[in-house]
Formats: C-alpha cells, structure tokens, sequence
C-alpha cells in the first residue's frame, strides 16, 4: 500500500498547517486542494508548500468540497499511489487516529475506511440528528448498513474511486462524502470503520450552509433512492 494524504482546503489557512503537519508525522506525504480561498488564505498555503513533503494545488473558483476531494483523488492516482487518506483541514478530526485508519485499509486494501464519529458534549444536537437521518438513508440505499455516511475521515482505494468519480454524477459539494460512499458500495467495495472522536472548538469555522446544503443532500438522497430502485429491479443495471 503506497498512501497519501488528501486535504480539501477553503479559508482555513488557521488549522490546515497543523493538520498538514499530523499527517506528515504519520508518515504520509500531503496533497493540499485548494478551493479559491482568498489571497490571504492562498498566501498562507503558498509558505505551507515550501514544508518538505507538502504540495499545493489551487483550484481557480470555489467549486465546492466534493470537487477539491476529486481533483485530490485524481491527483493521487496519477502520482501513483494506492490509497488517500482524507481528512478536513477544519482539525476536527483525532488526527492520530490516521495511524488506526491506515492500518485498516492494510488490513483490507480493497475497503473504503470510514472514520465512525464519537460526539462529546460539544457537538450541536441539530447536527447529530441531521446525519442520523442521512444514515438512514444511506443504508437504505447503499443496500448496507452505514454507520457514518457525513464524516470527512477516511481511507479511499484510488483505482476503483478514480473510476466511480470519472464514471458517474458525484457531488461536488457537501454531498461528495455521501455520494461517493453509496456509490462504492454499490461497485462492491466493502466499509469498513474505525471510531474517532470529533470536536467542536469553540469559535470553529464551518462551511455547511444549513439552508443550502441539507436541500441539496435531501435531493441527491433521492437520486440515489431512485437508482437503487433501478438497480433493484434491473432498469439499466450493468451487472
């Protein structure tokens, strides 16, 4: 397994150096995407790049989190590795928890590997509902069950992913973690997971437009509860 580490990045030019630094730690070279940050924001990932082990790709316009995460995987099949670990520049994530997430996909190469959440007190309650919900969802049509379908914790197998991205309508905003989740599960790739705790750090950024993208994630839910009904009943099925 020959793994790297793919970060999304939009104006979170205060935590993503940290995360960048966890993940080298880890042994993992990084690959940081970009979102069209501002110049400030750019300016600091710029100082970033110049860390040994540590390349930057700026996308020109804001084309949302699932879109960086594509162009990352992409990036990553084609300078030959294996596998990309994803993790959000936000620092939420126990980032030693990276070491758990690799020795899984060692374990199971041909798995996606899923970071499960652990909340504390610190997590708002609309969202632990909101993704109850999308993990509902989620089992319902990936056809298994799916413990977290929302976290940006994880480990990708490149070849089969590059190929679902390249194939088929994949998110490209605060949909992609959901989308690309059902839709390997549904080209046969196992889940597997690991618990991680997560914080909420007073004064965080975040990016989740709750308005926005929840009516966003509510109509990809039903794209793909209407393609698990053709699959189900063989409309169009390629197997």
């Amino acid at each position: 397994m020959k793994a790297v580490a793919v970060i999304p990045h939009f104006n979170h030019s205060g935590t993503v150096g940290r995360v960048a630094r966890a993940m080298l730690s880890a042994g993992l070279p990084v690959l940081i995407v970009d979102d069209g940050s501002s110049a400030n924001e750019q300016a600091v990932l710029q100082q970033l790049e110049a860390e040994p082990g540590i390349r930057v790709r700026f996308c020109p316009r804001n084309g949302g989190k699932g879109h960086a995460m594509k162009e990352g995987l992409r990036w990553a099949r084609a300078e030959g590795y294996s596998h990309a670990l994803q993790v959000d520049a936000d620092g939420q994530h126990q980032l030693d928890d990276a070491a758990r997430l690799l020795a899984a996909a060692e374990r199971e190469p041909d798995a996606l590997v899923c970071g499960r959440p652990i909340y504390g007190a610190d997590a708002p309650a609309v969202r632990r509902y909101g993704r109850e919900i999308t993990n509902f969802w989620a089992s319902v049509n990936a056809g298994v069950r799916v413990r977290d379908a929302m976290c940006g914790f994880r480990v990708y197998p490149l070849a089969i992913t590059c190929e679902v991205i390249d194939r088929e309508p994949v998110g490209d905003r605060m949909d992609f973690d959901i989308d690309i989740l059902v839709r390997l599960s549904w080209a046969g790739v196992p889940l597997a997971w690991v618990d991680t705790p997560v914080r909420y750090e007073p004064g965080g950024i975040s990016h989740f437009a709750p308005l926005h993208d929840n009516l966003l994630i509510s109509r990809m839910h039903a794209r793909l509860f209407a393609g698990m009904l053709r699959r189900r009943l063989g409309i169009g099925s390629r197997r």
